[in-house]
């Protein structure tokens, strides 16, 4: 199986948009940095979740964020894991050619999935490439 990969750059875009170079170089150099926190609560706000229910998809402890926030920065492990996310809002933004609704799809339950939310079903690298692999499959009119 493939390993996930992160959505092809575009001038603009969600990762652009959280403040973040969209080239593996740089994405990879942000992570190993420490994500700064401040993209976690813009994600979650271009989401349309709770910070809470992000980090419960991030496997972030709620107290652990608390701390985060107040540090300014995630673990390398954390950050890893909130790019993951929006990596895949981004790369729903491409398909749908639109971010609330790119939004709205990985918030809303999918057949396709189990009936689970393409977001929720994004809590593990296996999960997020099932969650890319459909939304390829949608961009090029494959019914799933």
């Amino acid at each position: 199986m493939d390993a996930f990969h992160p959505p092809t750059p575009r001038p603009q875009g969600v990762l652009h948009d959280l403040g973040l170079t969209p080239t593996p170089t740089d994405l990879i150099a942000a992570v190993k940095a420490g994500l700064d926190s401040r993209v976690f609560v813009d994600l979650a706000r271009r989401l349309g979740v709770s910070e809470a229910r992000l980090a419960e998809t991030a496997g972030i402890a709620p107290t652990t964020l608390t701390r985060r926030k107040r540090a300014g920065a995630l673990t390398p492990d954390e950050g890893e894991h909130v790019l993951r996310l929006a990596a895949l809002l981004e790369r729903a933004t491409q398909v749908f050619e639109d971010e609330t609704d790119a939004a709205d799809w990985l918030r809303s339950p999918n057949l396709a999935l189990g009936g689970v939310t393409p977001l929720a079903f994004s809590d593990t690298e296996f999960g997020a490439r099932e969650v890319d692999e459909l939304l390829g499959r949608l961009e090029h009119g494959v019914y799933s």
